[in-house]
C-alpha cells in the first residue's frame, strides 16, 4: 500500500527554514577565520575556532539521541529547533557584527554557541524530514525541497559580498547584512514550520527510555554496528564527502593559480555552481523514481567524474571551459544533497523494524559528524601534500607544482567518487524492500494500537 502524497504546503513550510539556515554557513567557514585572524592573530583565532569545531562534533550525537528520547507535549523535534534558533540567531549577530576590541574568549564563546545552536536545529530538522512520511519516493520530494531551498540560501548569501563590493561597502558590512537577513528570514520561516508541520510522537519506542545511561548508549551503538546498510551508506557518504571536500577546499586556489581567474570571474563561477545544483534537483528526483535513489545518485557521481577528469588539462585563461565543468559538477551536487538523506531515512526504517526503536536523530547526527569529518580530512590531507609537492599559495609556482594542484583538485575526487559508486550501486534497500519494511512497521504499530 502506497503512503498518501504529502500536501505541497506541508513540504514548503518544512523546507523554508533551510533558506535562513544555509545563508551564513559559507561566510562562517570562509570569511570569519580571515576576519578574526586579522583582529586577533592567526594562532588565537585558529584556537578559538578549533575549540568551537571540536565542541560541535561532540554535541552531534548527544543532541541526536536526546531529541529521539525526550518527549514534549508538542513533539520531539520542535522544542530543540526552537531553542536552537534562539541561541544560533543571537550568536550569529554577535559573531558577524563584533564590537571593537574583541578578545579570544569572546570569539570562542559565541562560536561555540553558534555551532551548538546550529546542531540543535539541524539534527532534529533532518531527522524530522525522514519521519514525515514512510514512502520511498515522497522522501525524495522532502529532501529535494529542503536542500534546494538551502542552496538558494547559499546562492543569496553569495550575491551579497558582490553587491557590497560594487556599493563600496567593506567585507565586514557584507557579513552584517548576511547575519540580519538570516535572522529576519529565519524567524517567520521557523515559526511557520513549527505551526503548520506535524511532529508526531513515535510509535515504536517505550514511554520511559533511558536518556543518558551507559547501557542505552552501548545498546544503540551495537544496533548501529549491526546495521550493514547503514554502515555501507555512511561509508559511501564519507568517501563522497571527501571527494566533494577536496575541490571545495582547493577551489579558490585552483582558480587563482592554475586558471588565473580574477575576483569577478571567481564569484560568478561560484554562483553558477550553486545555481546549477538547484536547477538539477528536479531532474535527479524524477530519475530516482524510475531507477531508484541509489542508482540515480551513482549516475550523478559518474557524470561529475566525467566532467572532472578533464580539468587538469585546462590552461590559464580557460575560464569559460571551466564554467561548463562548474555547471555539470554543480548538477551532481544537487544529487549529492537530495538523494543520500532520503536513502538514510530508509536505513532508519530498517533499524526501527529490527530494534523497535525510533532513532532518526542519532542516525542523522552521525551523518552530520561524517560530513564534518570529511571536510576536516580534506584540509588535513590536501594542504600538507601540496606543500610537499612544492606548491606555495603566496608565491610563484613551477609548472610541476601547478600540475600537482590540478591533479589533486580533480583526479583525487574522481577516484574517491568511483569508490563511493562501488559501495552504493548494489545498495540492498530498494524501493520494493523499503515498502516491505514499511508494511511490517505499520503492522507492528496496528498491533500496539
Amino acid at each position: 500500500m502506497t503512503a498518501p502524497r504529502l500536501p505541497l504546503s506541508r513540504i514548503v513550510f518544512y523546507a523554508l527554514p533551510g533558506f535562513a539556515l544555509a545563508m551564513p554557513t559559507i561566510p562562517a567557514a570562509v570569511f570569519l577565520p580571515s576576519m578574526y585572524g586579522a583582529e586577533l592573530g592567526l594562532a588565537a583565532a585558529g584556537a578559538a575556532l578549533f575549540i568551537a569545531r571540536t565542541a560541535d562534533v561532540v554535541t552531534d550525537p548527544l543532541i541526536g539521541a536526546l531529541s529521539d528520547r525526550w518527549r514534549f507535549s508538542f513533539g520531539r523535534r520542535k522544542p530543540w529547533i526552537l531553542a536552537g534558533a534562539l541561541i544560533a540567531g543571537y550568536a550569529l549577530i554577535q559573531l558577524f557584527q563584533p564590537p571593537t576590541g574583541v578578545t579570544t574568549a569572546y570569539v570562542t564563546l559565541w562560536s561555540v554557541l553558534l555551532y551548538l545552536g546550529w546542531t540543535m536545529i539541524n539534527v532534529p530538522y533532518t531527522a524530522w524530514g525522514a519521519e514525515m512520511t514512510g514512502d520511498y519516493n515522497e522522501r525524495v520530494r522532502i529532501t529535494s525541497a529542503r536542500e534546494g531551498v538551502m542552496l538558494l540560501g547559499i546562492f543569496a548569501a553569495g550575491t551579497i559580498p558582490v553587491w557590497a563590493a560594487s556599493a563600496g561597502l567593506s567585507e565586514r558590512s557584507a557579513l552584517a547584512v548576511i547575519s540580519w537577513m538570516a535572522v529576519i528570514a529565519g524567524g517567520p520561516f521557523i515559526a511557520l514550520m513549527l505551526w503548520r508541520v506535524p511532529d508526531p510522537l513515535p510509535r515504536h519506542i517505550p514511554k520511559h527510555t533511558p536518556i543518558l545511561s551507559p547501557r542505552a548508549w552501548l545498546t544503540g551503538l551495537k544496533a548501529l554496528s549491526d546495521n550493514k546498510p547503514f554502515l555501507r551508506l555512511l561509508t559511501a557518504w564519507l568517501v563522497n564527502g571527501l571527494a566533494n571536500g577536496i575541490p571545495s577546499t582547493l577551489f579558490l586556489l585552483f582558480l587563482q593559480h592554475r586558471l588565473e581567474a580574477d575576483q569577478t570571474q571567481r564569484g560568478v563561477l561560484i554562483l553558477v555552481y550553486f545555481l546549477a545544483a538547484v536547477l538539477a534537483i528536479p531532474i535527479w528526483s524524477s530519475l530516482s523514481k524510475r531507477i531508484g535513489k541509489h542508482r540515480a545518485w551513482c549516475i550523478a557521481m559518474l557524470v561529475t567524474c566525467a566532467a572532472f577528469v578533464w580539468v587538469p588539462l585546462l590552461a590559464p585563461g580557460d575560464v569559460m571551459a571551466f564554467g561548463v565543468v562548474c555547471i555539470i559538477t554543480g548538477m551532481g551536487l544537487g544529487a549529492d544533497l537530495a538523494l543520500p538523506p532520503a536513502l538514510q531515512a530508509d536505513v532508519v526504517d530498517f533499524d526501527t523494524l529490527r530494534n523497535r526503536q525510533e532513532r532518526a536523530g542519532l542516525f542523522f547526527a552521525l551523518w552530520s559528524m561524517s560530513t564534518k569529518l570529511a571536510l576536516a580530512l580534506a584540509v588535513v590531507l590536501t594542504f600538507p601534500v601540496l606543500a610537499a609537492l612544492g606548491f606555495d599559495p603566496k608565491g610563484e609556482n613551477s609548472p610541476t607544482a601547478l600540475w600537482s594542484l590540478a591533479v589533486i583538485y580533480a583526479w583525487a575526487p574522481v577516484v574517491l567518487k568511483l569508490v563511493a559508486i562501488a559501495l552504493v550501486w548494489a545498495f540492498p534497500i530498494t524501493a520494493a524492500r523499503q515498502r516491505l519494511i514499511r508494511r511490517r512497521l505499520d503492522a507492528l504499530a496496528a498491533r500496539k494500537a
